[in-house]
């Protein structure tokens, strides 16, 4: 779900990113050891492709660690084997994707900074996915970058230095 949840903004999952949120705080304290970050399944609503689709995780060995930088902002960083079964609802058709690629994610004050450099599922809403020229459910090769208000939510910036590998919609469809 990291990779998944890598831009959650404004309504959408990305990510990949809601799983890489919440995990985060349960990291800090724990020093600069890897720890296990378990990814749960998951439903993407049927906005985002004109049907629901279910996430799983058959390849779950990510871990994550927190660390604080000198100018008070906190740096997350993942690695490890990650792959994302992504199910139809309707139909029953499930493709498996690998999304394994190291994370780095910065929070400040102001932004939400992720870096990415591999494979990554991406979830962006509808207008995002319009504004960004990609689809709004992938997986992607190559360096991806963004940039999120942390007030708003909104992705500020989105950059992907390589190829969209998969668009789940159509593969499902």
């Amino acid at each position: 779900m990291r990779r998944l949840g890598i831009l959650a903004a404004a309504g959408a999952l990305l990510g990949l990113l809601a799983a890489a949120l919440t995990a985060a705080p349960a990291l800090a304290g724990r020093g600069h050891k890897w720890q296990y970050v378990p990814a749960k399944p998951m439903t993407v609503p049927a906005v985002y492709c004109g049907f629901k689709i279910r996430l799983t995780f058959p390849a779950d060995k990510e871990y994550g660690k927190l660390l604080k930088a000198a100018d008070g902002s906190m740096i997350s960083l993942f690695t490890g084997s990650f792959k994302v079964s992504f199910t139809n609802l309707s139909t029953g058709k499930t493709i498996t994707e690998n999304a394994s690629s190291p994370l780095k994610q910065t929070s400040t004050s102001r932004y939400l900074i992720l870096s990415n450099g591999g494979h990554v599922g991406l979830l962006l809403t509808p207008a995002d996915s319009k504004r960004f020229g990609l689809p709004t459910v992938s997986v992607t090769a190559g360096r991806l970058t963004a940039k999120i208000a942390t007030a708003s939510g909104a992705i500020a910036s989105l950059s992907l230095h390589g190829h969209v590998q998969v668009n789940v919609c159509a593969a499902l469809n």
